[in-house]
């Protein structure tokens, strides 16, 4: 049976596998859409392991109100060609990875189609790697602001941080350049998926049992 607190997340650009620690045995999850946009966080931000070793892919954004823009009205900045260096980056650093060919196709087009919001185009991505872990959650979005947190509700926007320390221990999995940098922990959820495939959804179960 799952678990089913109201668990408040931030948006996440291919968030870190911390992330989906938490959502493994939801029903539904909600995500917060009307804070104001936070630089420097997972919400554009995503970590990967390469062959010179961790490398954050980050997606420029356009805050239309300044500070005071909310995540839901923050557009995505196609001045550079961010896709092309990310994607290019993503098939670089897993080619060489077990299930890098086996889900290739349902990532790659994501770096290819142009979207306005990050909030959708994060949504989309989010959805397919649900998919992929053949997971059945309902994404529901926040209304309004939540500044104090309901009871029996977990707020989990800013505690998913990369500034953060780590409050879970992650057991060492098999990674592409692990001979050569070790193992690191906590990368985007796409690292998971690449090296372990179908065994990531007992990867995780395996954090929660601790």
């Amino acid at each position: 049976m799952k678990i089913t607190p109201a668990i408040l997340f931030s948006t996440a650009y291919l968030g870190p596998i911390e992330y989906f620690t938490y959502i493994i045995n939801c029903d539904s999850i909600l995500i917060e859409k009307e804070e104001h946009y936070i630089k420097q966080t997972y919400r554009n931000r995503c970590v990967i392991y390469t062959a010179n070793g961790v490398q954050s892919l980050t997606i420029p954004v356009i805050k239309v109100n300044g500070n005071r823009t909310k995540i839901k009205d923050i557009k995505i900045s196609y001045a550079e060609k961010w896709q092309l260096i990310h994607w290019r980056a993503i098939s670089s650093a897993y080619s060489n990875s077990p299930y890098f060919l086996y889900y290739r196709d349902e990532l790659e087009q994501f770096y290819f189609e142009k979207h306005k919001y990050l909030l959708d185009y994060n949504n989309r991505l989010f959805e397919t790697i649900l998919k992929i872990l053949e997971w059945d959650i309902e994404i529901k979005f926040t209304q309004l602001y939540y500044e104090k947190i309901e009871k029996g509700m977990v707020d989990l926007r800013n505690e998913i941080n990369p500034k953060k320390e780590l409050k879970i221990q992650f057991n060492p999995y098999t990674q592409v350049f692990a001979e050569k940098f070790g193992f690191v922990s906590n990368l985007s959820i796409i690292d998971l998926i690449f090296n372990l495939g179908p065994e990531s959804n007992e990867y995780l179960l395996t954090i929660l049992d601790r």
